[in-house]
Protein backbone atom coordinates (compact mmCIF):
# COMPACT_ATOMS: atom_id res chain seq x y z
CA UNK A 1 0.00 0.00 0.00
CA UNK A 2 3.06 2.26 -0.12
CA UNK A 3 2.85 4.01 -3.47
CA UNK A 4 1.24 7.16 -4.91
CA UNK A 5 -1.09 5.11 -7.09
CA UNK A 6 -2.95 3.92 -3.96
CA UNK A 7 -3.53 7.50 -2.86
CA UNK A 8 -4.61 8.43 -6.39
CA UNK A 9 -7.41 5.90 -5.96
CA UNK A 10 -8.46 6.81 -2.43
CA UNK A 11 -7.85 10.58 -2.44
CA UNK A 12 -7.20 11.66 -6.04
CA UNK A 13 -7.55 15.41 -5.52
CA UNK A 14 -5.17 15.57 -2.57
CA UNK A 15 -2.07 17.64 -3.31
CA UNK A 16 1.06 15.52 -3.54
CA UNK A 17 3.52 18.30 -4.44
CA UNK A 18 3.60 22.09 -4.08
CA UNK A 19 6.31 24.14 -5.78
CA UNK A 20 6.97 26.88 -3.22
CA UNK A 21 8.10 29.54 -5.69
CA UNK A 22 5.47 29.26 -8.41
CA UNK A 23 2.71 27.81 -6.24
CA UNK A 24 2.07 25.07 -8.83
CA UNK A 25 0.41 22.00 -7.31
CA UNK A 26 0.34 18.39 -8.48
CA UNK A 27 -2.41 16.13 -7.17
CA UNK A 28 -2.07 12.41 -6.60
CA UNK A 29 -4.30 11.79 -9.62
CA UNK A 30 -2.02 13.89 -11.82
CA UNK A 31 1.11 12.28 -10.39
CA UNK A 32 -0.29 8.81 -11.04
CA UNK A 33 -1.48 9.55 -14.58
CA UNK A 34 1.69 11.35 -15.63
CA UNK A 35 3.98 8.71 -14.15
CA UNK A 36 1.99 6.03 -15.97
CA UNK A 37 2.38 7.95 -19.23
CA UNK A 38 6.09 8.34 -18.52
CA UNK A 39 6.47 4.61 -17.97
CA UNK A 40 4.56 3.96 -21.20
CA UNK A 41 6.97 6.32 -23.00
CA UNK A 42 10.01 4.56 -21.62
CA UNK A 43 8.68 1.23 -22.86
CA UNK A 44 7.75 2.71 -26.27
CA UNK A 45 11.33 3.94 -26.60
CA UNK A 46 12.67 0.46 -25.95
CA UNK A 47 13.76 0.80 -22.32
CA UNK A 48 13.41 -2.39 -20.31
CA UNK A 49 13.82 -3.40 -16.68
CA UNK A 50 17.35 -2.70 -15.48
CA UNK A 51 18.05 0.05 -18.03
CA UNK A 52 19.10 3.53 -16.90
CA UNK A 53 17.99 7.11 -17.47
CA UNK A 54 19.63 10.35 -16.33
CA UNK A 55 18.09 13.66 -15.23
CA UNK A 56 19.92 16.99 -15.31
CA UNK A 57 17.38 19.36 -13.78
CA UNK A 58 16.81 22.14 -11.32
CA UNK A 59 14.02 21.60 -8.76
CA UNK A 60 11.37 21.29 -11.47
CA UNK A 61 7.62 20.54 -11.17
CA UNK A 62 8.05 17.44 -13.38
CA UNK A 63 10.87 15.98 -11.29
CA UNK A 64 8.81 13.48 -9.31
CA UNK A 65 6.60 12.56 -12.26
CA UNK A 66 9.74 11.33 -14.06
CA UNK A 67 11.19 9.55 -11.04
CA UNK A 68 7.93 7.71 -10.33
CA UNK A 69 7.67 6.79 -14.02
CA UNK A 70 11.13 5.24 -13.84
CA UNK A 71 10.32 3.59 -10.51
CA UNK A 72 7.27 1.81 -11.90
CA UNK A 73 9.11 0.84 -15.11
CA UNK A 74 11.92 -0.98 -13.29
CA UNK A 75 14.62 1.52 -14.30
CA UNK A 76 17.63 2.99 -12.59
CA UNK A 77 17.21 6.77 -12.47
CA UNK A 78 20.30 8.90 -11.95
CA UNK A 79 19.62 12.45 -10.78
CA UNK A 80 22.61 14.65 -11.61
CA UNK A 81 23.63 17.84 -9.81
CA UNK A 82 22.28 20.86 -11.66
CA UNK A 83 25.49 22.73 -10.74
CA UNK A 84 27.80 20.54 -12.85
CA UNK A 85 29.46 21.42 -16.14
CA UNK A 86 28.79 19.63 -19.43
CA UNK A 87 31.97 17.58 -19.07
CA UNK A 88 31.08 16.50 -15.53
CA UNK A 89 27.55 15.59 -16.58
CA UNK A 90 28.86 13.59 -19.55
CA UNK A 91 31.08 11.53 -17.24
CA UNK A 92 28.10 10.56 -15.04
CA UNK A 93 25.77 9.91 -18.00
CA UNK A 94 28.31 7.54 -19.54
CA UNK A 95 29.29 5.93 -16.27
CA UNK A 96 25.70 5.10 -15.28
CA UNK A 97 24.95 3.70 -18.74
CA UNK A 98 21.97 5.96 -19.38
CA UNK A 99 19.98 5.30 -22.55
CA UNK A 100 17.80 8.39 -22.14
CA UNK A 101 18.66 11.89 -20.90
CA UNK A 102 16.24 14.56 -19.66
CA UNK A 103 17.09 18.21 -19.04
CA UNK A 104 15.23 21.54 -19.07
CA UNK A 105 15.36 24.97 -20.68
CA UNK A 106 16.84 26.32 -17.44
CA UNK A 107 19.90 24.13 -18.03
CA UNK A 108 20.19 24.98 -21.73
CA UNK A 109 23.67 26.49 -21.39
CA UNK A 110 25.38 23.26 -20.35
CA UNK A 111 22.84 20.99 -22.07
CA UNK A 112 23.60 22.58 -25.44
CA UNK A 113 27.30 21.80 -25.02
CA UNK A 114 26.41 18.31 -23.90
CA UNK A 115 24.08 17.35 -26.77
CA UNK A 116 26.75 16.46 -29.40
CA UNK A 117 28.70 14.46 -26.80
CA UNK A 118 25.71 12.19 -26.05
CA UNK A 119 23.96 12.30 -29.41
CA UNK A 120 23.57 8.49 -29.36
CA UNK A 121 21.12 8.78 -26.42
CA UNK A 122 17.45 9.66 -26.55
CA UNK A 123 17.43 13.36 -25.63
CA UNK A 124 14.50 15.19 -24.04
CA UNK A 125 13.87 18.58 -22.48
CA UNK A 126 11.11 19.76 -20.20
CA UNK A 127 9.04 22.87 -20.94
CA UNK A 128 9.56 22.73 -24.73
CA UNK A 129 11.59 21.20 -27.53
CA UNK A 130 14.77 22.97 -28.62
CA UNK A 131 17.92 22.06 -30.49
CA UNK A 132 18.63 18.34 -30.26
CA UNK A 133 16.12 17.91 -27.44
CA UNK A 134 12.56 16.72 -28.01
CA UNK A 135 9.75 17.79 -25.69
CA UNK A 136 9.28 15.22 -22.94
CA UNK A 137 5.78 16.45 -22.10
CA UNK A 138 4.62 16.29 -25.73
CA UNK A 139 5.96 12.78 -26.18
CA UNK A 140 4.45 11.65 -22.90
CA UNK A 141 1.04 13.17 -23.58
CA UNK A 142 0.49 10.90 -26.59
CA UNK A 143 0.49 7.77 -24.46
CA UNK A 144 -2.19 6.20 -22.24
CA UNK A 145 -2.36 7.05 -18.54
CA UNK A 146 -2.72 3.41 -17.59
CA UNK A 147 -0.06 1.19 -16.00
CA UNK A 148 2.37 -0.69 -18.24
CA UNK A 149 1.82 -4.43 -18.36
CA UNK A 150 5.17 -5.32 -16.80
CA UNK A 151 5.45 -2.93 -13.86
CA UNK A 152 8.51 -3.61 -11.71
CA UNK A 153 10.24 -1.52 -9.04
CA UNK A 154 13.07 0.67 -10.22
CA UNK A 155 15.45 2.54 -7.94
CA UNK A 156 17.65 5.60 -7.89
CA UNK A 157 21.35 5.28 -8.73
CA UNK A 158 22.92 8.41 -7.34
CA UNK A 159 26.44 9.79 -7.41
CA UNK A 160 28.47 11.23 -4.58
CA UNK A 161 29.03 14.99 -4.64
CA UNK A 162 32.72 14.46 -5.30
CA UNK A 163 33.93 16.38 -2.24
CA UNK A 164 37.08 14.23 -2.04
CA UNK A 165 37.47 13.18 -5.67
CA UNK A 166 35.52 12.16 -8.75
CA UNK A 167 31.84 11.34 -8.12
CA UNK A 168 31.09 7.65 -7.68
CA UNK A 169 27.77 5.99 -8.39
CA UNK A 170 26.05 3.78 -5.82
CA UNK A 171 24.23 0.84 -7.36
CA UNK A 172 22.00 -1.66 -5.60
CA UNK A 173 20.33 -4.73 -7.04
CA UNK A 174 16.75 -4.38 -8.29
CA UNK A 175 14.31 -6.37 -6.19
CA UNK A 176 11.69 -8.83 -7.38
CA UNK A 177 8.75 -7.36 -5.50
CA UNK A 178 5.67 -5.22 -6.15
CA UNK A 179 6.24 -1.51 -6.88
CA UNK A 180 4.33 -0.63 -3.69
CA UNK A 181 6.40 -2.78 -1.32
CA UNK A 182 7.64 -1.03 1.82
CA UNK A 183 11.35 -0.32 1.83
CA UNK A 184 13.56 0.37 4.85
CA UNK A 185 13.13 4.15 4.54
CA UNK A 186 9.33 3.85 4.58
CA UNK A 187 9.60 1.80 7.76
CA UNK A 188 11.99 4.32 9.35
CA UNK A 189 9.89 7.31 8.28
CA UNK A 190 6.70 5.84 9.68
CA UNK A 191 8.26 4.28 12.77
CA UNK A 192 11.02 6.60 14.00
CA UNK A 193 9.90 9.88 12.44
CA UNK A 194 6.11 9.56 12.59
CA UNK A 195 5.36 10.19 8.90
CA UNK A 196 1.85 9.37 7.67
CA UNK A 197 -0.81 10.55 5.23
CA UNK A 198 -1.18 13.82 7.16
CA UNK A 199 2.50 14.76 6.90
CA UNK A 200 3.28 18.10 5.27
CA UNK A 201 6.98 17.89 4.42
CA UNK A 202 9.17 20.88 3.55
CA UNK A 203 12.16 20.14 1.32
CA UNK A 204 14.58 23.10 1.12
CA UNK A 205 17.37 21.27 -0.75
CA UNK A 206 18.17 20.17 -4.33
CA UNK A 207 16.19 17.11 -5.38
CA UNK A 208 19.14 15.48 -7.13
CA UNK A 209 20.67 14.69 -3.73
CA UNK A 210 19.87 11.38 -2.05
CA UNK A 211 18.18 12.60 1.14
CA UNK A 212 15.75 15.16 -0.37
CA UNK A 213 14.83 12.85 -3.24
CA UNK A 214 14.26 9.78 -1.11
CA UNK A 215 12.48 11.50 1.78
CA UNK A 216 10.17 13.37 -0.59
CA UNK A 217 9.29 10.15 -2.41
CA UNK A 218 8.80 8.37 0.90
CA UNK A 219 6.36 11.10 1.97
CA UNK A 220 4.42 10.41 -1.22
CA UNK A 221 4.50 6.65 -0.61
CA UNK A 222 2.72 7.39 2.66
CA UNK A 223 0.23 9.85 1.13
CA UNK A 224 1.56 13.11 2.56
CA UNK A 225 2.21 16.46 0.85
CA UNK A 226 5.64 17.72 -0.18
CA UNK A 227 6.50 21.44 -0.32
CA UNK A 228 9.52 21.92 -2.61
CA UNK A 229 11.66 25.04 -2.37
CA UNK A 230 13.21 25.84 -5.73
CA UNK A 231 16.08 27.49 -3.85
CA UNK A 232 16.80 27.83 -0.14
CA UNK A 233 16.30 31.17 1.55
CA UNK A 234 16.33 31.23 5.38
CA UNK A 235 13.42 33.61 5.95
CA UNK A 236 11.36 32.11 3.12
CA UNK A 237 11.74 28.69 4.75
CA UNK A 238 10.27 30.01 7.98
CA UNK A 239 7.45 31.67 6.06
CA UNK A 240 6.60 28.38 4.31
CA UNK A 241 6.49 26.49 7.61
CA UNK A 242 3.83 28.92 8.81
CA UNK A 243 1.95 29.17 5.48
CA UNK A 244 1.56 25.45 4.84
CA UNK A 245 1.49 24.33 8.49
CA UNK A 246 4.50 22.13 7.84
CA UNK A 247 4.77 19.14 10.18
CA UNK A 248 8.10 17.68 9.00
CA UNK A 249 11.18 18.98 7.25
CA UNK A 250 14.77 18.11 6.48
CA UNK A 251 17.83 20.31 6.86
CA UNK A 252 21.61 20.44 6.85
CA UNK A 253 23.65 22.36 9.44
CA UNK A 254 24.34 25.29 7.07
CA UNK A 255 20.57 25.86 6.86
CA UNK A 256 20.45 26.09 10.66
CA UNK A 257 23.40 28.48 10.77
CA UNK A 258 21.80 30.79 8.21
CA UNK A 259 18.43 30.78 9.98
CA UNK A 260 20.01 31.41 13.37
CA UNK A 261 21.90 34.42 12.01
CA UNK A 262 18.69 36.11 10.89
CA UNK A 263 17.74 39.10 13.07
CA UNK A 264 15.83 37.91 16.12
CA UNK A 265 12.66 39.83 15.20
CA UNK A 266 12.62 38.02 11.83
CA UNK A 267 13.14 34.62 13.41
CA UNK A 268 10.41 35.15 15.96
CA UNK A 269 7.70 36.51 13.69
CA UNK A 270 6.86 33.17 12.04
CA UNK A 271 4.79 30.43 13.67
CA UNK A 272 6.48 27.00 13.70
CA UNK A 273 4.14 25.33 16.19
CA UNK A 274 2.95 22.70 13.67
CA UNK A 275 6.52 21.44 13.14
CA UNK A 276 6.99 18.21 15.09
CA UNK A 277 9.88 16.69 13.14
CA UNK A 278 12.94 18.58 11.88
CA UNK A 279 15.30 16.00 10.43
CA UNK A 280 18.92 16.85 9.83
CA UNK A 281 21.88 14.97 8.38
CA UNK A 282 24.50 15.18 5.56
CA UNK A 283 27.16 16.97 7.63
CA UNK A 284 28.17 17.15 11.31
CA UNK A 285 26.21 19.78 13.21
CA UNK A 286 28.12 21.99 15.68
CA UNK A 287 26.93 21.39 19.24
CA UNK A 288 26.26 25.10 19.81
CA UNK A 289 24.19 25.31 16.61
CA UNK A 290 22.02 22.32 17.47
CA UNK A 291 21.56 23.51 21.05
CA UNK A 292 20.35 26.89 19.74
CA UNK A 293 17.92 25.22 17.32
CA UNK A 294 16.41 23.04 20.07
CA UNK A 295 16.02 26.10 22.29
CA UNK A 296 14.23 27.87 19.40
CA UNK A 297 12.11 25.08 17.88
CA UNK A 298 11.83 22.76 20.86
CA UNK A 299 12.84 19.06 20.99
CA UNK A 300 11.71 18.36 17.43
CA UNK A 301 15.18 17.88 15.88
CA UNK A 302 15.83 14.31 14.79
CA UNK A 303 19.28 13.52 13.46
CA UNK A 304 20.56 10.58 11.47
CA UNK A 305 23.90 9.46 10.14
CA UNK A 306 23.88 7.53 6.86
CA UNK A 307 25.07 7.81 3.27
CA UNK A 308 23.80 7.34 -0.26
CA UNK A 309 25.32 3.86 0.00
CA UNK A 310 22.60 2.82 2.46
CA UNK A 311 24.98 0.48 4.31
CA UNK A 312 23.89 1.60 7.77
CA UNK A 313 21.75 4.10 9.65
CA UNK A 314 22.15 5.78 13.04
CA UNK A 315 19.49 7.91 14.73
CA UNK A 316 19.13 10.22 17.72
CA UNK A 317 16.17 12.22 19.06
CA UNK A 318 16.45 15.66 20.65
CA UNK A 319 15.79 14.16 24.09
CA UNK A 320 18.64 11.66 23.66
CA UNK A 321 20.94 14.31 22.18
CA UNK A 322 20.50 16.59 25.18
CA UNK A 323 21.88 13.73 27.29
CA UNK A 324 24.57 12.90 24.70
CA UNK A 325 25.39 16.25 23.06
CA UNK A 326 27.36 15.85 19.86
CA UNK A 327 26.26 12.27 19.20
CA UNK A 328 24.59 11.14 15.97
CA UNK A 329 22.87 8.27 17.74
CA UNK A 330 22.78 4.51 17.85
CA UNK A 331 22.61 2.10 14.92
CA UNK A 332 19.16 1.21 13.61
CA UNK A 333 20.41 -0.50 10.44
CA UNK A 334 23.71 -2.39 10.62
CA UNK A 335 26.01 -2.89 13.61
CA UNK A 336 28.58 -0.20 14.45
CA UNK A 337 32.25 -1.20 14.45
CA UNK A 338 35.13 1.21 15.12
CA UNK A 339 38.43 -0.04 13.71
CA UNK A 340 42.10 0.86 13.49
CA UNK A 341 44.21 0.86 10.31
CA UNK A 342 44.49 -2.96 10.47
CA UNK A 343 40.68 -3.32 10.74
CA UNK A 344 40.88 -4.42 14.37
CA UNK A 345 38.20 -3.08 16.69
CA UNK A 346 39.44 -0.35 19.03
CA UNK A 347 38.56 0.19 22.67
CA UNK A 348 35.28 1.86 23.62
CA UNK A 349 35.67 5.64 23.38
CA UNK A 350 38.68 5.48 21.03
CA UNK A 351 38.61 7.09 17.60
CA UNK A 352 38.82 4.94 14.50
CA UNK A 353 37.25 4.36 11.11
CA UNK A 354 33.48 3.83 11.34
CA UNK A 355 32.24 0.57 9.81
CA UNK A 356 28.84 -1.09 9.63
CA UNK A 357 28.54 -4.85 9.94
CA UNK A 358 25.46 -6.70 8.67
CA UNK A 359 24.33 -3.62 6.73
CA UNK A 360 22.82 -3.37 3.26
CA UNK A 361 25.32 -4.46 0.58
CA UNK A 362 26.24 -1.98 -2.17
CA UNK A 363 28.84 -1.36 -4.84
CA UNK A 364 30.37 1.66 -6.51
CA UNK A 365 29.38 1.33 -10.13
CA UNK A 366 32.26 0.63 -12.53
CA UNK A 367 34.74 1.03 -9.71
CA UNK A 368 35.66 -2.30 -8.11
CA UNK A 369 38.71 -0.68 -6.48
CA UNK A 370 36.57 1.85 -4.57
CA UNK A 371 34.11 -0.89 -3.68
CA UNK A 372 36.98 -2.98 -2.29
CA UNK A 373 38.37 0.03 -0.38
CA UNK A 374 35.00 0.50 1.32
CA UNK A 375 35.26 -2.97 2.91
CA UNK A 376 37.65 -4.38 5.46
CA UNK A 377 38.86 -7.94 6.03
CA UNK A 378 35.65 -8.76 7.91
CA UNK A 379 33.42 -7.56 5.05
CA UNK A 380 32.23 -4.55 7.07
CA UNK A 381 31.69 -1.37 5.05
CA UNK A 382 32.63 2.27 5.67
CA UNK A 383 31.74 5.71 4.32
CA UNK A 384 35.26 6.90 5.18
CA UNK A 385 34.36 8.72 8.39
CA UNK A 386 36.20 8.67 11.71
CA UNK A 387 34.55 8.60 15.12
CA UNK A 388 34.06 6.73 18.37
CA UNK A 389 31.30 4.89 20.21
CA UNK A 390 30.69 5.42 23.93
CA UNK A 391 29.81 2.82 26.54
CA UNK A 392 26.09 3.17 25.71
CA UNK A 393 26.55 2.56 21.98
CA UNK A 394 26.20 6.19 20.86
CA UNK A 395 28.29 7.25 17.87
CA UNK A 396 30.24 10.52 17.85
CA UNK A 397 31.72 11.72 14.55
CA UNK A 398 35.22 13.16 14.42
CA UNK A 399 35.65 13.96 10.71
CA UNK A 400 36.22 12.54 7.27
CA UNK A 401 39.38 10.42 7.24
CA UNK A 402 40.41 12.08 3.97
CA UNK A 403 40.40 15.53 5.62
CA UNK A 404 42.82 14.65 8.43
CA UNK A 405 45.80 17.00 8.82
CA UNK A 406 49.12 15.53 9.97
CA UNK A 407 51.19 18.29 11.56
CA UNK A 408 54.46 17.34 13.27
CA UNK A 409 53.23 13.75 13.49
CA UNK A 410 49.99 14.76 15.24
CA UNK A 411 46.66 13.83 13.65
CA UNK A 412 44.32 16.85 13.57
CA UNK A 413 40.71 16.66 12.40
CA UNK A 414 39.40 19.98 11.00
CA UNK A 415 35.73 19.55 11.91
CA UNK A 416 36.18 20.57 15.54
CA UNK A 417 37.77 23.90 14.59
CA UNK A 418 35.22 24.52 11.81
CA UNK A 419 32.38 23.93 14.28
CA UNK A 420 33.91 26.50 16.61
CA UNK A 421 34.67 29.19 14.03
CA UNK A 422 31.20 29.16 12.50
CA UNK A 423 29.72 30.18 15.85
CA UNK A 424 31.55 33.53 15.70
CA UNK A 425 29.06 36.29 14.81
CA UNK A 426 31.25 37.66 12.00
CA UNK A 427 31.69 34.24 10.31
CA UNK A 428 29.24 32.96 7.69
CA UNK A 429 31.16 29.77 6.89
CA UNK A 430 34.53 28.17 7.59
CA UNK A 431 36.79 25.52 6.09
CA UNK A 432 39.91 24.17 7.77
CA UNK A 433 42.57 22.45 5.66
CA UNK A 434 46.17 21.38 5.82
CA UNK A 435 48.71 23.49 3.92
CA UNK A 436 52.35 22.59 3.26
CA UNK A 437 54.78 23.51 6.02
CA UNK A 438 58.53 22.98 5.70
CA UNK A 439 59.06 22.18 9.38
CA UNK A 440 55.81 20.44 10.41
CA UNK A 441 54.79 18.82 7.10
CA UNK A 442 51.36 20.42 7.24
CA UNK A 443 49.95 23.40 9.11
CA UNK A 444 46.36 24.19 10.06
CA UNK A 445 44.82 26.89 7.87
CA UNK A 446 41.32 28.30 8.45
CA UNK A 447 39.60 29.78 5.40
CA UNK A 448 36.79 32.11 6.44
CA UNK A 449 33.74 33.37 4.56
CA UNK A 450 32.85 36.56 6.51
CA UNK A 451 29.27 37.63 7.08
CA UNK A 452 30.38 40.96 5.59
CA UNK A 453 33.21 40.85 3.04
CA UNK A 454 34.28 44.35 4.10
CA UNK A 455 35.42 42.83 7.42
CA UNK A 456 38.01 40.61 5.70
CA UNK A 457 41.38 41.83 6.88
CA UNK A 458 43.94 41.94 9.66
CA UNK A 459 41.55 43.01 12.44
CA UNK A 460 39.17 40.10 11.85
CA UNK A 461 42.12 37.75 11.34
CA UNK A 462 43.50 38.70 14.76
CA UNK A 463 40.07 38.49 16.40
CA UNK A 464 39.43 35.00 15.05
CA UNK A 465 42.91 33.79 15.95
CA UNK A 466 42.35 34.88 19.55
CA UNK A 467 38.82 33.38 19.54
CA UNK A 468 40.20 30.02 18.40
CA UNK A 469 43.06 29.95 20.88
CA UNK A 470 40.71 30.77 23.76
CA UNK A 471 38.38 27.91 22.89
CA UNK A 472 40.48 25.09 21.47
CA UNK A 473 43.85 23.45 22.03
CA UNK A 474 46.74 25.43 20.55
CA UNK A 475 47.77 22.30 18.62
CA UNK A 476 44.42 22.39 16.79
CA UNK A 477 44.22 26.18 16.47
CA UNK A 478 44.91 27.74 13.06
CA UNK A 479 48.44 28.84 12.24
CA UNK A 480 47.04 30.92 9.36
CA UNK A 481 43.66 32.52 8.62
CA UNK A 482 42.63 33.49 5.09
CA UNK A 483 39.40 34.80 3.57
CA UNK A 484 37.17 33.74 0.69
CA UNK A 485 34.05 35.54 -0.53
CA UNK A 486 32.13 32.28 -0.80
CA UNK A 487 33.30 28.81 0.12
CA UNK A 488 32.62 26.09 -2.47
CA UNK A 489 29.85 24.42 -0.55
CA UNK A 490 27.47 21.99 -2.24
CA UNK A 491 23.79 22.94 -1.99
CA UNK A 492 23.27 19.85 0.15
CA UNK A 493 25.59 21.30 2.78
CA UNK A 494 28.74 19.36 1.96
CA UNK A 495 31.91 21.37 1.55
CA UNK A 496 34.15 20.84 -1.48
CA UNK A 497 37.13 20.91 0.85
CA UNK A 498 39.34 19.34 -1.79
CA UNK A 499 39.04 22.54 -3.85
CA UNK A 500 40.01 24.70 -0.88
CA UNK A 501 42.93 22.45 0.01
CA UNK A 502 44.19 22.33 -3.58
CA UNK A 503 44.67 26.10 -3.55
CA UNK A 504 47.49 25.63 -1.04
CA UNK A 505 49.17 22.88 -2.99
CA UNK A 506 49.86 24.73 -6.24
CA UNK A 507 46.36 24.93 -7.68
CA UNK A 508 44.35 28.03 -8.72
CA UNK A 509 43.03 30.03 -5.77
CA UNK A 510 40.49 32.75 -4.98
CA UNK A 511 41.62 32.91 -1.36
CA UNK A 512 43.11 36.10 0.11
Amino acid sequence: MFHPYHHAKTNPDKVAVVMAGSGETITYRQLDERSNQGAQLFRALGLRRGDSIALFLENHPRYFEICWAAQRAGLYYTCISSALTAGEVEYIVRDCGAKLFITSKAKAGEAEKLAPKIADLKLFSLDSAWGAYASFEEARAKLPATPIADEAPGVDMLYSSGTTGRPKGVRVELKDEPIDAANSLVQLAAGLFGFNKDTVYLSPAPLYHAAPLRWCMTTMRLGGTVIVMEKFDPERALELIEKYKVTASQWVPTHFVRMLKLPEDVRMKYDHSTLNCAIHAAAPCPVQTKQAMIEWWGPVLKEYYAGSEGNGFCYISSEEWLKKPGSVGTAKIGVLKICDEESNEVATGSDGTIYFADGTPFEYHNDPEKTAQSKNKHGWTTLGDVGHVDEDGYLFLTDRKAFMIISGGVNIYPQELENLLVTHPKVADAAVVGAPDEEMGEKVVAVIQPMNWADAGEDLRAELMQFARENISHVKAPKQIDFMEELPRHQTGKLYKRLVRDSYWGKKSTIV
